[in-house]
């Protein structure tokens, strides 16, 4: 899940201050979720941009802001409405953002910063748990990401200083290379200990980022590929 916040709203100020008329956009997944994009922060920008003078011609929630194709076929729905704002303002992460941008000639704004890829906690709390580096070594280390969970991302063990397990950047968070020499002690594995780690291969991390799935039939026993 895509963890955002929403942008200081004196900073929406300065980016809206050639605009008179506004589309917003939400997102019914990750911003729905983290409350920066969903239908009360739809209403409430709104609300705001009113009250300062301004028109909002509409408004949509997305299913998913970054499914591009969905998008597009949204934004056809509501083309008087976009026609007539001077830019579109988009609650939601990055990636959704982009998708919109695709889909129109209009200005579009970003009113969130995307953070990290979160895991959920509990309802409200989330964790970073993955850089998506493209070279994972979870399998040695216990299912901790020592690229993420250690403040330095270090990957041959904790630095010099660690004290009583914990990390010396956030001394209330345990170090995660403590964490991981535990979980591989209780499972009576070496894993990443038995050898030197060599640098991060940052190459395999493309930028950016592509991937096509081809979908698989059988076929009288034989596999194809479309």
């Amino acid at each position: 899940m895509i963890i955002s916040t929403p942008k200081a709203r004196q900073e929406l100020e300065a980016l809206l201050q050639d605009c008179r008329t506004l589309f917003l956009i939400g997102c019914g997944s990750c911003a729905t979720a983290c409350k920066v994009g969903g239908e009360d922060e739809v209403f409430a920008a709104q609300e705001w941009l009113e009250a300062s003078g301004r028109e909002v011609t509409g408004s949509l929630i997305l299913d998913e802001a970054c499914h591009i194709m969905r998008a597009a076929r949204e934004l056809r729905r509501f083309r008087e409405q976009l026609d007539e704002a001077d830019a579109l303002l988009i609650l939601a992460c990055g990636a959704g953002v982009q998708s919109i941008s695709d889909c129109t000639e209009k200005r579009v704004l970003a009113a969130v910063n995307s953070l990290f890829v979160g895991n959920i906690r509990r309802f409200g709390q989330y964790e970073e748990k993955c850089s998506l580096c493209g070279d994972c070594i979870l399998n040695e280390t216990a299912g901790i990401c020592p690229v993420t969970n250690c403040s330095k991302g270090l990957l041959n063990g904790p630095c010099g200083g660690m004290e009583d397990g914990c990390c010396e950047v956030e001394t209330d968070r345990d170090c995660a290379w403590t964490s991981i020499y535990q979980r591989l002690e209780k499972q009576q594995r070496q894993g990443v200990f038995d050898r030197v780690v060599a640098p991060k291969d940052w190459s395999r991390k493309f930028k950016p980022g592509k991937l096509s799935l081809e979908r698989s039939i059988v076929d009288n026993g034989r596999e194809k590929h479309r």
